[in-house]
């Protein structure tokens, strides 16, 4: 893979706004217990935070990719990064739960933006033959970042520094350290090359383009909906299974979790890379059928180290897949709207997978039920519904991106 120093640059602050956008997300699944128990309800009622954040997501990434798409990558990568870092911290200090989801519903909107801008500066900036492998490092900043709140959480959680304890609180007032990140990029982060060449030419806006290419636009919404289902129906809800179901302590969910993120970290790498010898779709459909043998060892084990191992396993299919997508979705969108459309693809799945969080909360813990019974049915399902559903996407593998619709990158008419 061969890149210049400015082209690593930008690879490295799209990768670091993406990991540590995932480290404030994640950091709420380690603390839904403890949130419960202050607030004085159940768990269920706070996993209501994950969907809020789930399902305002679209919203930033509409509201920050247009701006993008107006202002340049850069400028407003640097706006969102901040954005979600403030309002991330906030959480810290909510007196009730009605506060704290309103906070959490803003911190989607922020959060939202941030993988269409990465990816788009990133996917822009870089020659065709490295995206497979730059979409693998790109999807990897998520497990990357759900890897570093276990190993914040393992660290400090329940610590005591003097009469101060560590407590759900404090975790979330470490969500201004991301803010750090736009200092590097001011500095040493070039704009897009695509944007800049296009930046005097007459594009169409977002509502033209869904108008012209609405099947694919809605088949990729569709998608997107499954793979979120797949990503965050095996991970939100896995350190309460731990802590739950099987009554470990933190230090021994942080480590599970750590062996799970590094599976996804691994396969999104191969996957990313795979994808550039036999295809996106193949490479997709791969890792999918992978995760299915996966299911008892992850979800049915008892003990920490087989549990790892199935976590660890499971982590390579899902983040494998999805190491794929950063490259895929920009590939398959038109450049005059590449900072809008792939992130509001994706986010709109995720608001259409929004819900997910609290119901298979609710499964796990209606009379009959468990969280492993929920995490495997959930994982079970989605695999088989994206091996089906992307047998059916177009194949954009190398084509060249640019700003103009009438050149090569514009979303293909048919799926």
């Amino acid at each position: 893979m061969n890149l210049t120093t400015e082209q690593k640059k930008t690879v490295i602050a799209s990768f670091l706004g993406w990991t540590l956008d995932a480290f404030d997300f994640f950091l709420l699944t380690f603390l839904l217990t403890d949130i419960a128990a202050e607030f004085q309800t159940d768990v269920p009622a706070v996993s209501k935070a994950l969907f809020l954040t789930l399902a305002t997501r679209f919203i930033g990434a509409f509201f920050f990719g247009m701006l993008a798409d107006k202002y340049g990558r850069k400028p407003i990568l640097m706006l969102n990064i901040v954005s979600y870092s403030v309002i991330g911290a906030l959480a810290a200090f909510s007196p009730n739960l009605g506060i704290f989801l309103a906070l959490r519903a803003l911190f989607g909107i922020a959060m939202g933006g941030e993988w269409g801008l990465g990816s788009s500066l990133a996917m822009e900036s870089i020659p065709p033959s490295a995206r497979g492998m730059v979409s693998g490092i790109l999807q990897c900043g998520y497990p990357a970042g759900y890897l570093l709140a276990a190993v914040v959480y393992g660290l400090l959680y329940g610590q005591k520094i003097g009469e101060f304890t560590f407590g759900w609180r404090a975790m979330f007032l470490l969500s201004f350290v991301p803010a750090l990140i736009v200092l590097f990029i001011r500095s040493h982060v070039p704009e897009s090359p695509a944007f800049v060449e296009g930046r005097a030419q007459t594009r169409p806006g977002l509502l033209e383009t869904l108008r012209k290419h609405w099947r694919i636009a809605l088949y990729a919404v569709v998608l997107m909906m499954f793979f979120n289902f797949f990503s965050h129906g095996t991970q939100d809800l896995y350190p309460t299974f731990l802590k739950k179901q099987h009554g470990f302590d933190p230090h021994t969910v942080s480590w599970i979790t750590i062996v799970a993120n590094i599976g996804a970290i691994v396969g999104g790498l191969a996957f990313g890379a795979l994808s550039e010898k036999i295809g996106r779709i193949n490479a997709i459909t791969l890792a999918c059928v992978i995760a299915l043998p996966a299911i008892p060892l992850w979800a049915y084990t008892t003990t920490p180290f087989m549990l790892a191992l199935g976590a660890f396993v499971m982590q390579v299919a899902v983040q494998g897949a999805w190491g794929v997508i950063p490259v895929h979705l920009n590939e398959l969108s038109p450049g005059a709207v590449r900072a809008t459309l792939p992130g509001f693809i994706y986010q709109a799945g995720n608001l259409a997978a929004s819900y997910g969080g609290p119901y298979q909360a609710g499964i796990a813990e209606a009379p009959g039920g468990s969280y492993g019974y929920a995490l495997a049915l959930f994982a079970g399902v989605v695999a088989v519904c994206i091996i089906i559903v992307i047998r059916f996407s177009p194949e954009r593998r190398g084509q060249v991106m640019t700003v103009l619709d009438h050149e090569a990158g514009a979303i293909p008419e048919k799926v």
